[in-house]
């Protein structure tokens, strides 16, 4: 007697295939959770892979069933994780998700549109050019025909703004600060464009004037790319005084707003972006300061006349006679073919929050790095980089704040100090021990730790838990 398939997660039927397993999923995430007991397991890389390669074969000859697979794996996946939600895992930009997002993309895997022709994804791509329109409008509110198109993020998005760019001028030259995101040189060398002219940020953003300093020597047709959020240090660049700089010398201004797009939800804070509409692209990620599970980006463009560059053609995807009938082109809204309906998650969220309870998420994370940066300068031991601009704190105990003799020398060239080398093991210490995920950067000739606060249930409990572990690493 032939065995019975295993059902599938659409249809009718989809539902109630799906709830047991789903229940299944929810408690192997409370146990593993349960199990780390913290932001990350313990025991660094090598003790992880062992948990990991003790489970098993990952193909056996004969299957486990359903309910083992999943309990077993995502329950161990969990135990190992990094887990973003927890408040003291604050090394990155790697945003803790929103409950309902999460359940929103649980819908769209299994319902599992394809976004790359109208007979694929007959509501979500409705649904993806309502929300598009939507988010350009937030960053172009006065053009008159703004668009944007989903990416997997600021990378994707900072490669299409130099290949839109290619496309309007031919070989562009991108000229960058030290202080912008590494995409633009891997996007630069994809393109076969020249690698970008970089003006250096001593201050940590792109100056006026140095830029102008740099289109005086720079030949051909330009595109600036400025950032608001740097990775590092969550700096933003002057936009609109930079935006004059590049009218005054023809250039075009393309803004990485990768990290601190979503700062225009925040009544508050959305001035930190005056400006920002005058650029002619610009990159926002909502699996950052979105709360989004990843990848939810956006390249928006001030006028979608700029889209048409994009424009392709396969007849089994988009005949011309099928568009002249009135199904929608879909082609031309990504370089990638098969694409996943993240809309949904965000389109989700946007309807349950509005653009008040996002501006309340964004303001309660930056509340938290202002708070964190008290503590840091209450603290005697440590040493504060500068009051945060966005969510980011740079700090390091001031036992490893100053090079001393011949270290100032390495300092001054780049080159690793023992200074940086004890600041780089207290982060490794806190991450073996499974008690605390904190990034590194460099600034002002030093390495910093860095935390990266994107988590708006974060208390000041947990900031003063979080200096009280690094105090404790300082003085093994």
């Amino acid at each position: 007697m032939r065995a019975a398939l295993p059902p599938l997660a659409g249809g009718t039927s989809g539902a109630e295939a799906l709830r047991p397993l789903l229940d299944t999923v929810l408690d192997a995430l409370h146990e593993g959770a349960r199990a780390r007991g913290g932001p990350l397991p313990s025991g660094g890389p090598a003790a992880v892979a062992a948990r990991t390669a003790a489970l098993g074969p990952v193909l056996p000859d004969t299957g486990t069933g359903a309910h083992e697979a999943l309990r077993t794996l995502v329950q161990a996946l969990t135990e190992g994780a990094a887990d973003p939600a927890h408040p003291l895992c604050a090394a990155h930009l790697h945003t803790p998700p929103l409950a309902l997002a999460a359940a929103a993309d649980l819908a769209a895997s299994a319902l599992n549109p394809s976004m790359d022709s109208w007979d694929q994804a007959p509501a979500a791509s409705a649904l993806e050019e309502r929300l598009t329109a939507a988010l350009a409008a937030e960053v172009y509110p006065q053009a008159a025909h703004p668009d944007a198109l989903v990416t997997t993020g600021g990378t994707e998005s900072n490669q299409l703004a130099l290949l839109l760019a290619r496309e309007r001028h031919g070989p562009v030259r991108t000229v960058v600060g030290a202080n912008a995101h590494h995409s633009f040189h891997r996007a630069a060398w994809l393109l076969g464009l020249p690698e970008p002219v970089t003006v250096p940020t001593p201050n940590g953003t792109l100056e006026p004037t140095a830029l102008a300093d740099a289109l005086t020597r720079t030949r051909g047709p330009v595109l600036v790319a400025a950032t608001a959020g740097t990775t590092d240090e969550g700096l933003v660049d002057p936009i609109a005084a930079l935006a004059d700089v590049c009218t005054a010398h023809g250039a075009e201004l393309h803004v990485d707003a990768a990290y601190g797009g979503p700062v225009l939800f925040s009544r508050t804070h959305r001035r930190l972006l005056d400006g920002l509409d005058r650029a002619r692209t610009v990159t926002v990620d909502l699996h950052k300061l979105g709360w989004q599970p990843a990848a939810a980006g956006l390249l928006a463009v001030r006028d979608t006349a700029d889209l048409a560059a994009l424009g392709h053609t396969a007849d089994y995807l988009n005949a011309d006679d099928d568009t002249e009938a009135g199904l929608p082109d879909l082609l031309g809204r990504s370089l990638r073919t098969t694409r996943r309906p993240d809309v949904l998650k965000t389109a989700v969220t946007l309807r349950a929050l509005g653009r008040q309870g996002l501006g309340a998420l964004v303001d309660a994370c930056m509340a938290r790095a202002q708070d964190l940066a008290d503590l840091v300068e209450k603290a005697p031991g440590l040493e504060l980089r500068a009051r945060p601009t966005l969510t980011t704190v740079l700090f390091r105990p001031i036992t490893a704040a100053q090079p001393t003799g011949g270290d100032l020398h390495t300092a001054a060239t780049g080159d690793r100090t023992s200074a940086d080398d004890d600041l780089a093991a207290i982060r490794r210490t806190l991450l073996a021990g499974g008690h605390a995920v904190l990034g590194r950067a460099a600034a002002d000739g030093r390495l910093w730790l860095k935390a990266t606060l994107l988590n708006p249930h974060a208390t000041p409990g947990d900031l003063a838990q979080l200096i009280t572990l690094v105090e404790g690493s300082t003085h093994r």
